[in-house]
């Protein structure tokens, strides 16, 4: 059942922590680390996207007023400064994968005011599937394994605040973003995600070419080529412009065929801090773990073509799945209820 508008506080934005008996830690994918670049380099090189592969640009938006300008206070400042704030749907844990909850609709600014609290604490620099001083150790185009224990410390069950279309409830906010400076010559569409540590997004693809940047926090991404969908266990369930995967990296020691498939993958991983951009190829597979409350912003950059294809039939397809045709039942937008009996 949806929580109502006027749920109190406080918000449960921490993650449960898993106090249970040791689980066995699976090996999981070998991974490498993505290839880095920065803002100042892009400019130099004159080097131009869609890139091939997923590249991680360093001090990618210091260059646009968000960077200075977002914080959760002030985010929180802009939801409330028009006064009675509507309440905006939240995601309620991991969607991609498992049984689709009900969203509660709360309203924002009291949440970012509990998250920018949260961002005071000082984190642990060993949290994480790839902690930074560990990371630091590995050089480029060597293999190595993520820590999957750190998936079953925590319980993914935190309220999100994702893909929130900001701008189009607080255009003024277009301003702080230099959007064209990452997609010159495309139609874009934004969405924000905030909230706090150890949210996940499970693993997915999407339909379009995406940058994502990172306003504040941190946050990991495991990200595997096109050429890797015979290791994803591709799923059913249905996503607006997105294919889902049956592997929920929050669980790989209770899927055991799952997991039989996920571990031949190869993939690449990212550490995307506060100020860099991150460019995901379209039909890139990829996962995302929060190490500390963020701010992040996805940009989908499609041309006109893209859109009269590509776009049409993920629009299609919508209209069929809303008319009860394709997927009813099986979704991340709608609630699963319980079967009569």
């Amino acid at each position: 059942m949806l929580m109502p508008a006027h749920n109190p506080l406080p918000l449960p934005i921490e993650a449960e922590r898993v106090h249970d008996a040791p689980v066995h830690v699976p090996k999981g994918p070998s991974f490498e680390l993505i290839e880095e670049t920065t803002w100042e380099e892009l400019q130099r090189t004159g080097r131009r996207q869609p890139f091939d592969k997923p590249v991680l640009v360093k001090g990618g938006i210091h260059h646009w007023p968000a960077w200075k300008k977002w914080s959760f206070e002030f985010l929180a400042d802009v939801c409330a400064g028009k006064g009675a704030e509507v309440p905006v749907k939240f995601t309620d844990g991991l969607v991609e994968q498992g049984v689709t909850k009900g969203r509660p609709f709360l309203p924002v600014a009291p949440y970012l005011r509990e998250l920018g609290k949260a961002a005071q604490r000082t984190p642990d620099p060993m949290a994480g599937l790839l902690p930074k001083p560990v990371r630091d150790g590995y050089k480029p185009g060597e293999r190595f394994h993520l820590n999957w224990a750190h998936m079953q410390s925590f319980k993914p069950t935190t309220l999100y605040l994702a893909q929130w279309d900001i701008l189009e409830k607080y255009p003024e906010l277009r301003r702080d973003l230099l959007i064209k400076s990452l997609w010159p010559g495309r139609m874009t569409w934004e969405y924000v995600f905030m909230g706090p540590a150890n949210t996940v997004t499970g693993l997915h693809n999407d339909f379009p070419h995406n940058w994502f940047v990172q306003l504040q926090g941190v946050k990991e991404f495991i990200l595997f080529s096109p050429d890797q969908r015979q290791h994803m266990c591709p799923a059913a369930k249905y996503d607006w412009g997105a294919t889902l995967s049956d592997i929920n990296v929050s669980r790989l020691p209770e899927q055991v065929r799952e997991l039989a498939s996920f571990e031949k993958a190869h993939g690449y991983h990212a550490r995307v801090e506060a100020g860099d951009a991150l460019f995901i190829p379209k039909r890139t597979w990829h996962s995302v773990v929060s190490v500390e409350p963020s701010i992040s912003l996805g940009m989908f950059g499609l041309t006109p073509y893209e859109v009269a294809t590509g776009g049409a039939w993920a629009t299609l397809r919508d209209w069929a799945h809303h008319l009860h045709l394709y997927a009813w039942g099986n979704c991340t937008c709608h609630q699963v209820l319980p079967k009569r009996s």
